[in-house]
């Protein structure tokens, strides 16, 4: 029922992600009244691989967590979130508010042992391929100790999900130099050197594109303007290329001879591929898709839960935490 244009995109989601993936099957949870027309308008309906868990509250985008945690017992985020905890779901994919969605996670579903706060990893497109980066907005002050949990987090995601069995973790910083950055940073560059992660060293801004990285680690403040910003400038680069092709008749020309590439450019940088972002280090798997997602965003975000809860990305963050902290006797 959340993000900016609720079961008009989250149902057409729901039902393509249905015809692509035989083997699942999904509940919306929801308002009745509002999810009810919307399949009809797609000429669909309940059946054994889609149903309607009727929620009768709604989280606004703009309500403080605190109130949404404390008064929306019944809000379909909420329901969507307890089903996951007693069986009932896997997964739950939400495109609400994200402070009330992380809240309400953490206090339903709560941490894994070992983990202080969950981080919000996304992927991004790099030279190379992608790359892994949190925490993307959840914990705005973090310790070196949460830092290297992030590290860890990151590494065995990247590690089941796409069989990469020594993923390249950089933490992001304002400098590769050793002197370079706040205590924080520093002191949790000393704790990744003497964990099992593969510790690369420290990455600037403008490296987190590259590819020379699997997975980058920083705070929540600096991942969402990190985040932010990338998004601002993707969109300008493609606002001034469609104004450079559209100046006169010669552009336009060379335009249409161009299309092909710039499409082919388009998928590999378009933001919707990349939609869903993993809550890791809960006790269940909750993604959160962007508030602004239309129907293939959000797909996407479906899949990306698809992919936790087939490697099991809970239960590998469980086993192999504790293994991961120690190296040489070093905790």
């Amino acid at each position: 029922m959340g993000g900016d244009h609720g079961p008009g995109v989250t149902v057409p989601a729901a039902l393509a992600a249905l015809r692509s993936h035989a083997s699942i099957k999904l509940i919306l949870v929801g308002q009745r009244d509002a999810l009810v027309p919307e399949l009809q308008k797609q000429r669909a309906g309940e059946s054994e691989r889609l149903s309607i868990h009727h929620a009768s509250q709604l989280v606004g985008m703009d309500e403080p967590p605190a109130q949404a945690l404390r008064t929306k017992k019944d809000s379909s985020m909420r329901v969507a979130i307890n089903l996951v905890k007693t069986g009932g779901a896997q997964a739950c994919v939400s495109a609400g508010n994200t402070g009330a969605l992380m809240a309400t996670a953490r206090f339903v579903l709560k941490t894994l042992p070992g983990i202080d706060r969950p981080a919000i990893i996304a992927t991004l497109p790099t030279i190379q391929g992608h790359v892994h980066v949190l925490d993307l907005g959840a914990n705005v002050d973090c310790t070196a100790e949460q830092l290297l949990q992030f590290a860890i987090m990151g590494s065995i995601l990247v590690s089941s999900i796409e069989d990469n069995p020594s993923p390249r973790v950089g933490l992001l910083n304002i400098g590769e130099e050793d002197i370079k950055g706040n205590e924080t940073v520093k002191g949790a560059a000393e704790l990744l050197r003497n964990s099992k992660v593969n510790y690369c060293g420290y990455v600037e801004g403008d490296e987190i594109y590259t590819g020379d990285m699997d997975v980058v680690i920083c705070d929540g403040f600096v991942g969402n303007v990190a985040l932010k910003t990338s998004e601002g400038l993707a969109k300008m680069i493609t606002h001034f290329m469609r104004q450079e092709f559209r100046r006169n008749i010669f552009t336009k020309v060379a335009g249409l001879v161009s299309l092909p590439v710039l499409k082919s450019f388009h998928r590999r940088v378009d933001p919707r591929r990349y939609n869903g972002a993993s809550l890791a280090g809960l006790n269940g798997v909750v993604i959160k898709s962007h508030g602004g997602a239309d129907a293939l965003a959000f797909r996407y975000a479906i899949e990306e839960a698809l992919n936790e809860v087939n490697k099991h990305f809970p239960e590998q963050i469980n086993e192999k935490l504790e293994s991961m902290l120690v190296k040489e006797g070093v905790t």
